[in-house]
C-alpha cells in the first residue's frame, strides 16, 4: 500500500504534469503579442518575459489563489474565491482560458480523486453558478490530496512555466536546450514566488504589471494568432 505522503506526491505529479490534457498547449498567456512585436526573439528576451510573468501574474494571482483556496474554511469560501479570481482577470482571453483549463483539471481530478469539495465544485460548474478557475481548482484538489501548500503552489507554477516554455520553443522558435535553460533559471523565480505569496492577502490578488495585462488584451485583436490567449 502506498503511504500517504508518497500518494500525495504522486497525485500532485499526475495533475500538474505538463502533459495533462487541459489545453495549456493552446495558450501563450500574453507572450504572443510581445513576439508579434519582435520583442521576444531569443533566450534572453523570453527569459526576461518569463521572469516578469512569474513575479507578477503567477505570484499575485495563481500562487495567492491556491493558498486562499487551500486555507478556505468552507466550500462557500471557495465559491466566493472562484468568482473573485475570475472577475479580476480583465483580459477576456485570460479569463476564458483560466476557466477552460480549470474545467478540464476539475473533470480529470474528480474522476481520479473524487472528494466532497471536488464534487461540489463540479456541481456548481455544471449548473452555471461557479466558473472553475484553474488555480482555485488546484488549491481545492491539492488540499484534498494533502499536498503541503508550498509544494502545491510550486508544482502549479512549475507546470505553467514548462507549458509556456514548450509553447515558446515552437512559436518563437527556440531550441530545446534553450528551453531547458529557461526552465532551470525559472526555478529560482518560482521559489521566490512561493515565499513571497505566503505574505500576501486578498487585497493583493490580481495586482499584476499593466503592460502584461495590456498585451493580453491586445492579443484579442491581433490579426494572426497561434494561440488562444
Amino acid at each position: 500500500m502506498v503511504n500517504t505522503s508518497l500518494a500525495s506526491m504522486l497525485g500532485m505529479m499526475q495533475l500538474t504534469d505538463s502533459a495533462l490534457p487541459t489545453g495549456a498547449f493552446s495558450h501563450s498567456l500574453g507572450f504572443e503579442p510581445y513576439m508579434h512585436r519582435e520583442e521576444l526573439e531569443d533566450e534572453a528576451s523570453f527569459s526576461a518575459w518569463m521572469r516578469m510573468f512569474v513575479e507578477q501574474q503567477l505570484t499575485y494571482t495563481d500562487a495567492l489563489a491556491i493558498r486562499m483556496a487551500y486555507a478556505a474554511h468552507s466550500f462557500d469560501d471557495v465559491a466566493d474565491l472562484d468568482e473573485l479570481v475570475t472577475v479580476q482577470a480583465l483580459p477576456q482571453q485570460i479569463r476564458d482560458g483560466g476557466i477552460t483549463m480549470g474545467k478540464r483539471l476539475l473533470s480529470l481530478a474528480s474522476a481520479s480523486y473524487p472528494s466532497e469539495w471536488a464534487d461540489a465544485y463540479a456541481a456548481g460548474v455544471a449548473d452555471g453558478s461557479l466558473y472553475s478557475h484553474q488555480a482555485v481548482v488546484w488549491g481545492v484538489i491539492a488540499r484534498d490530496l494533502e499536498v503541503p501548500v508550498d509544494e502545491a503552489v510550486a508544482s502549479h507554477l512549475y507546470a505553467t512555466v514548462i507549458s509556456l516554455t514548450q509553447n515558446a520553443v515552437r512559436a518563437i522558435p527556440l531550441g530545446q536546450n534553450t528551453g531547458q535553460r529557461v526552465i532551470r533559471a525559472a526555478q529560482e523565480w518560482i521559489a521566490r514566488a512561493v515565499e513571497e505569496s505566503a505574505a500576501l492577502d486578498e487585497e493583493d490578488l490580481g495586482a499584476i504589471a499593466p503592460g502584461l495585462e495590456i498585451a493580453q488584451m491586445q492579443h484579442e485583436r491581433q490579426r494572426a494568432r497561434l494561440f488562444m490567449s
